[in-house]
């Protein structure tokens, strides 16, 4: 699979997980694809319970793409994922076989209020 095709590939999926369309979203994944969540802790393994791990979130999230990087088998998405309202920014590690994701890292991090002693060095982003 080429570059291109992957890059389409993730905009599909972000695009399907921004509209809850869970069966979109899952397409990307091989079947025994491995999801981790560092932070709690949690491995999820096989695309049918990454997917109903998902499907049973209660919280209304939306997704909002920054960028996407990578190529060959490495791709990396920044996005901020929004919990009822609530931003988390977050990056995605995945690592692709035969096209399709076998393995992806998640990393969430909450907003934080700048610090006073850089402010001389600082723009704000928005």
């Amino acid at each position: 699979m080429q570059d291109h095709d992957i890059r389409a590939a993730l905009d599909r999926h972000w695009a399907a997980s921004d509209a809850n369309d869970f069966a979109t979203e899952h397409q990307i994944y091989q079947e025994d694809a491995v999801l981790e969540y560092p932070q709690s802790g949690e491995r999820i393994r096989g695309r049918r319970n990454i997917e109903a791990s998902r499907a049973a979130q209660p919280n209304r999230k939306r997704f909002t793409v920054r960028r996407i990087i990578g190529a060959g088998d490495l791709w990396v998405s920044e996005f901020v994922l929004t919990y009822d309202g609530r931003p988390s920014y977050t990056v995605s590690i995945m690592e692709f076989t035969d096209g399709k994701v076998a393995r992806e890292t998640q990393y969430f991090a909450d907003p934080f209020a700048p610090g006073a002693s850089r402010a001389q060095w600082v723009e704000p982003m928005g």
